[in-house]
């Protein structure tokens, strides 16, 4: 939990108030270098560990990337030096430093035009305490999971560099032609103390994982840290403590590391668990669906005609940032299955135990939000996109959350040039979650199943609702969350291991959406419900025009994608001390929601803050990053819009999809009949007198 509010501190800056320590002319260190402090210790035999190398292998392989045959148009040196660092921010580097790439920065040949180093420091993972929950997995690994993270960072940013025009290439623990240490002394990002190198506003010892990215993009560098009297060191030091400014605190208690892992970093143990989703699902009238009637698909088989058929296919590769993390993703497609240890690890049968377990390693990779649960049979799709038959053939499942930044989203309009950059960051990294869960779990000796963006057997939805990350908002198709609303991306292993499965949550969503209608208010395209819900494949939701939505976050031109309805909604909180209040009269006091909804436009939240925006909005046309041709949506509320008529909403229920086993065949849409079936749909309280009624 903040104590201050960062809404006035530029994202750029950074989450450290590494702006208050002294700095020094010159770069003399001596040689040899001390060993960095923390680090780890051996990790044990049931470790998590020896399965990273596959990960660790797909980004060795995309160090460097292709050069568009242009630069990106960049308004200065400043704005180039913020887009590049804010980039790292978003991808969640803690430190990040920029120095001259000098000749004694190299151990190796140096990289004919490669001027500028940029280090790029991620802080060592809070070790597990012996008995905690999942400390047999984690224990040992603190360093690892802060060098996948530093090399992630580094891979994603050299391939945006890339497409911007700049030669780059990215030094990791793994592979690389530069002293990681040296180029970290030189750029500001650590000091020798106490014998070693360090940084004084990381945890602990001052650890962390280190990636190193060079490249010919020239951009002001930082000097080195410099000796601090005590009575800086004792204001630093006050100030980073409880994060004066805005910047991310430096005690434990108010950053939350002091919670134990398989809890993770938000309080969900003090929600409300029932039974039951709080809305209706009618079970045996669920009917699975095949992965062809994904709108994106269908618009890919042309389904929804010529021009969103032309833009799905640039829809990634049209904005750099999106498309830095796309080759990664592609890669990891391969580690979604694997090979399953011939026999079960001794104690790898207690379903308690495995449920802790999965999540203390879930928010140790990165997860905000874990939960275990079993996996509906209607929730796998019938078939792939191609045609081929999909066997249910899991019954637990593990789902976990990706913020997808919430500092990133009060700078932005929800629906302009770095809202796609927000989904693909959040897809990379669930993508890695899933496919190191999954790995894992094959050691053990049980079948698992990393279900990705780019290869999904199953729905989410059912999973995150059944798991108890959050209950289904107006927004529609779309679980929200108290912490972090609707804010996240999703990722989901399905699995063998004995689990125990967690309970649904109520935190009075329904009845919240039902009072507010922001989402449907500010949604660019008008796809969202102002009125009632409606049963629709056997679940109760506000179902939205997923017809209307797909088509204006494929085809929008003045940005990429589309996430306004996360922008938006009132559950986009930032977690300030002084927001809490609201937070808690929302889920406590229904009496209050109807006041909290107008409260959160009165005060203009969901309207765009100008000191967030770290990025420089470009658009690649034909290969070539330019100044969009459209100009960038920036959106703010539109206070005096008024509810619509609905009567030409268009829903698209199972008989209404392509057939499975027909694959990519064309299967235009009919929305006379979406409209029809949309007109037609069952409400809520007549599905459940009707069931009622069952024998």
């Amino acid at each position: 939990m903040r104590l201050f509010s960062n809404r006035t501190r530029p994202a750029a800056a950074g989450p450290l108030g590494t702006e208050r320590l002294p700095r020094r002319p010159g770069r003399r260190f001596p040689s040899p270098l001390p060993p960095r402090a923390g680090g780890s210790d051996e990790a044990g035999p049931r470790s998590y560990a020896p399965v990273t190398d596959a990960i660790v292998e797909v980004f060795a392989g995309c160090r460097t990337a292709e050069v568009a045959p242009a630069r990106a148009p960049m308004p200065s040196d400043g704005a180039a030096l913020d887009n590049l660092r804010g980039y790292c921010f978003f991808l969640d580097a803690d430190v990040v430093g920029v120095t001259e790439a000098v000749d004694e920065l190299w151990v190796g040949e140096p990289i004919d035009g490669h001027a500028t180093a940029v280090a790029i420091a991620v802080a060592d993972r809070r070790p597990a305490r012996p008995g905690e929950p999942g400390h047999e997995w984690v224990a040992g690994a603190e360093r690892l999971a802060a060098e996948i993270r530093a090399m992630e960072i580094a891979t994603v940013v050299t391939r945006y560099l890339g497409a911007l025009g700049h030669a780059a290439t990215a030094h990791t623990n793994a592979v690389t032609d530069v002293d990681l240490d040296r180029v970290a002394l030189h750029a500001g990002v650590a000091e020798i103390r106490g014998g070693a190198i360090r940084h004084p506003l990381l945890p602990a010892a001052g650890g962390f994982g280190l990636a190193v990215i060079t490249t010919d993009l020239t951009v002001p560098t930082d000097e080195p840290l410099a000796d601090r009297s005590p009575l800086t060191s004792l204001s630093v030091g006050v100030r980073h403590a409880v994060g004066w400014g805005g910047t991310r605190p430096g005690l434990d208690r108010l950053d939350g590391r002091h919670r134990p892992w398989h809890l993770g970093r938000y309080p969900m143990e003090k929600i409300a668990r029932v039974d039951r989703p709080t809305t209706l699902i009618v079970d045996d009238e669920v009917q699975r669906v095949p992965a062809r009637h994904n709108f994106f698909v269908r618009a890919r088989a042309g389904d929804l005609g010529p021009r969103p058929q032309k833009e799905v296919a640039r829809f990634i590769p049209k904005a750099p940032h999106g498309m830095a993390s796309s080759e990664m993703l592609n890669r990891l497609v391969a580690l979604q299955h694997g090979p399953v240890a011939d026999a079960v690890a001794e104690g790898a049968d207690d379903p308690d135990a495995n449920a802790d377990a999965v999540k203390a390693l879930g928010h140790f990779l990165g997860a905000d939000m874990t939960g275990v649960c079993r996996v509906p049979t209607h929730a796998w799709y019938s078939h792939h996109p191609d045609g081929t038959e999909i066997e249910p053939r899991h019954r637990n499942g593990i789902v976990f959350v990706l913020d997808q930044g919430y500092e990133t989203m009060e700078g932005a309009s929800g629906d302009d040039w770095v809202s796609g950059a927000q989904s693909m960051r959040a897809y990379l990294r669930a993508s890695m979650i899933a496919c190191t869960l999954a790995a894992h779990i094959r050691s053990l000796g049980y079948d698992a199943t990393a279900h990705t963006a780019r290869l999904d057997e199953v729905n989410h939805i059912p999973l995150l609702l059944e798991a108890g990350i959050g209950e289904l908002s107006r927004i529609g198709e779309l679980v929200l969350n108290p912490f972090v609303g609707p804010r996240f991306k999703s990722g989901v292993v399905t699995t063998d291991l004995p689990l125990t499965g967690d309970r649904p949550i109520d935190f009075g969503l329904q009845d919240f959406c039902e009072k507010c209608t922001k989402c449907a208010r500010e949604c660019p395209c008008g796809a969202i419900r102002f009125g009632d819900k409606v049963m629709f494949n056997g679940y109760e939701m506000w179902k939205p025009d997923v017809d209307r939505c797909a088509r204006y976050r494929i085809t929008n031109m003045r940005g990429s994608a589309c996430g306004r309805c996360m922008k938006t909604c009132p559950y986009n909180v930032e977690g300030v001390l002084s927001e809490r209040p609201f937070q808690w009269a929302a889920i406590k006091l229904p009496f209050a929601r109807s006041w909290i909804a107008r409260l959160d436009d009165r005060i203009g939240r969901g309207s765009i803050n100008p000191v967030k925006k770290w990025w420089v909005d470009i658009e690649m046309v034909d290969g070539t990053p330019v100044e969009p041709p459209k100009g960038a949506n920036a959106r703010e509320l539109n206070l005096g819009r008024a509810a619509r008529d609905e009567s030409g909403y268009a829903m698209f229920p199972p008989e209404l999809a392509p057939p499975g086993p027909d694959g990519m065949a064309p299967h235009p849409i009919d929305r006379a009949a979406g409209v029809e079936a949309a007109a037609g749909a069952e409400r809520p309280a007549a599905a459940r007198r009707r069931i009622s009624t069952r024998p």
